[in-house]
């Protein structure tokens, strides 16, 4: 951490305390500890968050350590004590960083462009990370189903084309399914790459449906590196690489017209009949793993209650974003810069009250985590090795993406969405909104908290792990934006004053939890019977 960095931090240690932290009258209500989060102080700690110095806190990189190190003074400011013997408030969390090292196909004598015209994945760790030969074979969907299987003939060692999704007519029903829903294999690429595993494939050429969407994502993420929690795992899949059509039909070679007649002749129902491509080809996925560490921070506020404080109410959000690509950095003010910095300030009023004799019965853990943008990985840590007992944590209130206003709700900031509140527990969706009526007034949107809705944000951020753990969870969220996952997301950007109500909401209802009578009741379907997915 440079000289200029502990001085700023230094600064904005001192100007988090409210200015009465001193004062001598201590008859004070909720609603004077609630007070003391404030827009100026969100501005504070989000012009360190969304800095340059930080270079958008990439999970694993230096700007990461630095944003930990921020939180952990501003625990240490507010008085809050570190969790561990040794004086850390930090959980250290083990990483492998993997990159590409070398990524090329050659089809014949042609060179293609990986990210253009192929796509590799990080994710699927090859056994063999340079595969060829002269002979490919088209096995249609690669799928191996009771109701329907492309595995006609002994594929042990072979590379194999298939196509994504499933078998569809002319009328638009699928072949497994009989309707016009689709069955499990449609979205599941990774179900038939366990298949081809089984089956002893040695490489997938895999067809992809919407191939120019899915492109423009990988690249937009591809030059950074894939995360995964622990040590490298040994690469035991096939070779995998996702070709557009065009990519497609030069590997089918000569055999094109009879790959597409098959094709079409299994999904009018008829049985699959393998085609040979006989085909010169090379693929090269060679990759580069780092085992490296990064750290949630934790602040833990014992509970004032003999009994109660055994009891545990957990707030995350998570500090880290996507980093630096070249020249641009991805500053993640509103992701999630903007849930840090209310979860501070929800630190600091909760902590006050404890200074003031007026803390809360039951204990409050505020848990910033890592690695989200990886796959919700410092939340999953967390859960499989929990500082405090998971028997003992009563609730967890994720706090993501909060300080802009979306399309829906233009000319009208004084809302949020409220997602997951009643799925394990009709006790929390009945608090949330009475606290809110009481004490926060806003508009709670339920929009994305229906089980249609195509966004699934219920199972794309870190109260989903707690979830899984049968741990109700409520996630505050207001919305994306045209800068969602861009370098534009910045500073200038944050309505502080919107993100201030929605930080008070957050205290009111961390308040109200905390002080009750009794733990809530877990009422609700987990998400494994509900059909949930991790």
């Amino acid at each position: 951490m440079n000289h200029r960095f502990r001085s700023f931090c230094a600064v904005a240690l001192l100007s988090a305390l409210p200015w009465w932290l001193n004062a001598q009258n201590d008859r004070y209500t909720r609603e004077d500890f609630a007070s003391s989060i404030t827009a100026q102080d969100l501005r504070m700690y989000l012009s360190v968050l969304a800095s340059e110095t930080l270079e958008g806190r990439e999970t694993g990189t230096p700007g990461n350590d630095m944003a930990a190190q921020f939180l952990a003074g501003q625990l240490h400011g507010f008085g809050i004590p570190p969790h561990r013997p040794d004086g850390s408030w930090f959980q250290d969390v083990q990483f492998t960083r993997t990159d590409w090292e070398d990524v090329r196909l050659r089809i014949d004598t042609l060179e293609y462009r990986h990210l253009w015209d192929f796509l590799c994945m990080k994710s699927v760790r090859a056994a063999h990370p340079v595969t060829a030969g002269e002979d490919v074979v088209f096995l249609g969907y690669g799928i191996d189903d009771p109701a329907y299987s492309d595995y006609r003939e002994d594929v042990r060692g072979k590379a194999i084309l298939i196509y994504a999704g499933e078998p569809v007519n002319d009328k638009g029903h699928y072949r497994l399914t009989g309707t016009t829903e689709p069955g499990e294999w449609s979205g599941n690429w990774m179900k038939k790459m366990e298949v081809a595993r089984e089956k002893g494939v040695k490489t997938v050429f895999l067809i992809a449906s919407d191939y120019q969407k899915l492109a423009n994502q990988v690249r937009r993420f591809s030059v950074g590196p894939n995360i995964t929690l622990g040590t490298p795992p040994e690469g035991n899949w096939p070779s995998l690489a996702i070709l557009s059509s065009q990519t497609a039909r030069a590997l089918m070679g000569p055999a094109y017209e009879e790959v597409i007649r098959q094709r079409d002749r299994i999904n009018k129902g008829r049985k699959p009949s393998p085609v040979s491509c006989p085909v010169v080809w090379e693929l090269t996925a060679k990759r580069r793993d780092v085992v490296t560490y990064g750290h949630n921070v934790l602040g833990f506020v014992e509970g004032a209650d003999p009994v109660l404080k055994n009891e545990i109410v957990v707030l995350t959000a998570h500090f880290d974003h996507l980093g630096r690509r070249g020249d641009d950095i991805f500053y993640g003010a509103d992701d999630n810069g903007s849930g840090t910095a209310c979860l501070l300030e929800v630190a600091q009023a909760i902590s006050l009250a404890a200074k003031k004799g007026m803390g809360p019965r039951r204990s409050v853990l505020f848990l910033f985590v890592t690695g989200e943008e990886k796959g919700l990985l410092g939340s999953k840590y967390y859960v499989e090795n929990p500082v405090f007992p998971l028997e003992n944590t009563m609730v967890n209130i994720n706090v993501d993406m909060v300080g802009r206003t979306d399309k829906k709700h233009k000319g009208n900031p004084a809302y949020i969405y409220v997602i997951g509140a009643d799925k394990l527990s009709s006790d929390l969706h009945r608090i949330s909104e009475e606290v809110n009526r009481d004490h926060a007034g806003l508009e709670l949107d339920y929009t994305y908290n229906d089980e249609a809705d195509p966004n699934r944000y219920y199972y794309r951020s870190d109260h989903y792990n707690f979830v899984l753990k049968g741990i109700p969870a409520i996630f505050y969220f207001s919305g994306v934006h045209e800068d969602y996952h861009r370098p534009s997301d910045t500073l200038d950007k944050i309505d502080f004053d919107r993100t201030e109500k929605v930080a008070r909401l957050v205290f009111h209802l961390a308040w109200e939890l905390a002080n009750r009578d009794e733990r809530i009741r877990v009422d609700g379907v987990l998400p494994s019977e509900a059909g949930g997915e991790e």
